[in-house]
């Protein structure tokens, strides 16, 4: 019996292959007719455009077979699943992409080395305006199942798609201007087409390897996960919270709370069952772990140092944030992390400064800080 969230992605898996079907379908007919009429017609840019919607069909396969792939369960091999091949059918699919403008750039320039004359025909341009309806009809689905099941495999092919129905109605422009003026523009507009297609394949390209390096979380999933975490009475605050991605929205990762400091063993292992199991209800999102700041809550002086530290901290510019702090009275010393922004020109140096002002303040103490880092800092 799957469980709920294996529903979820059975269902998303479903969506994404209907999609990507649909798609194979429509460009493979796509194909064969603007081949037969390029060929027919002598028109160079028709039959790039022919061999762009073939480059689409191929794509639409990749995704299938990623989808497939990515959906295994994991295993001893890949303990946390298949789900980055998809990243990786996406990086294939913008390769695609790339590969056809190259080769649709070198084939127009060819003909404009050595042109040809181009013969339209009225049933020609009908087929290539029809052409041009269904590539935005398609576009504009399979850009929204992408968008809706979070696969940027099919967001790219829509994408694509979208950017076709203008290359196809371009051509139906130059056909229109030889016809009236007897200006063929057929070689040039293949090459732009081609340049256009490599443009489309290169930024695809690029999104692809920057997901797969690792990108920042949506500031927003993890305000919601935070805030989600807060909601328990015991917890003063969360931070630290670090998402690892193992394909679209599936996640693991790790934060940390602070809790009391008169909270015993037992509670805390409560406490943080309760809250992996709340945030994996809410958010699908597995915390593989759950670390623990205490917080001074039987000295008033103490207290009142910290919010006094606080104020010591947070006055230097590009500190973001002051946490796990705690003093130790007998030890003499003081703890905490203070989170420097990535805006900052030397994180290091400014956290070297923190620790000075801390000490001009707290000279018999020592500082116990540690330079932190907000992964999806807002």
């Amino acid at each position: 019996m799957p469980t709920e969230g294996e529903k979820i992605l059975l269902d998303r898996n479903k969506k994404i292959i209907r999609a990507s079907v649909i798609g194979i379908g429509a460009n493979v007919l796509l194909a064969v007719f603007k081949a037969i009429i390029g060929l027919a017609s002598n028109s160079i840019a028709i039959v790039m455009d022919a061999v762009n919607n073939i480059s689409d069909a191929a794509s639409s396969v990749i995704t299938i077979v990623g989808t497939r792939l990515a959906g295994k369960e994991a295993d001893k091999k890949h303990p946390f699943g298949y789900g980055r091949i998809e990243y990786l059918s996406a990086m294939v699919i913008s390769v695609i992409v790339l590969y056809a403008g190259i080769t649709a750039f070198v084939e127009s320039v060819k003909k404009i080395i050595d042109p040809t004359v181009p013969d339209y025909k009225t049933v020609s341009l009908i087929i290539v305006a029809v052409a041009v309806v269904v590539k935005i009809v398609l576009g504009l689905y399979v850009k929204k199942v992408g968008t809706d099941t979070n696969s940027d495999s099919l967001v790219n092919s829509g994408t694509d798609a979208l950017l076709d129905s203008i290359i196809s109605a371009s051509t139906i422009v130059a056909a229109l201007i030889y016809l009236f003026f007897n200006i063929s523009l057929e070689a040039w507009l293949g090459a732009i087409i081609a340049l256009i297609i490599i443009k489309s394949g290169w930024e695809m390209l690029r999104s692809t390897l920057s997901q797969i390096l690792g990108e920042r979380v949506d500031p927003g999933i993890v305000v919601a996960i935070k805030s989600t975490i807060r909601e328990f009475p015991e917890v003063s605050g969360a931070y630290d919270l670090i998402l690892h991605n193992y394909g679209p929205d599936t996640y693991n990762g790790s934060v940390h709370i602070e809790i009391p400091d008169t909270l015993s063993a037992g509670e805390i292992d409560e406490l943080t069952r309760k809250v992996v199991n709340k945030v994996y209800k809410e958010h699908g999102i597995i915390l593989t772990g759950v670390g623990v700041y205490s917080i001074n809550t039987k000295d008033e002086d103490v207290i009142a140092d910290r919010d006094k530290i606080s104020k010591i901290v947070l006055s230097n510019e590009h500190v973001l944030q002051m946490h796990g702090f705690y003093i130790d009275r007998q030890e003499k010393t003081i703890r905490f992390d203070a989170v420097i922004s990535f805006e900052a020109e030397d994180r290091h140096k400014v956290f070297e400064k923190v620790c000075a002002d801390v000490k001009e303040a707290y000279p018999d103490y020592s500082i116990q800080a540690a330079l932190d880092m907000d992964f999806s800092e807002l």
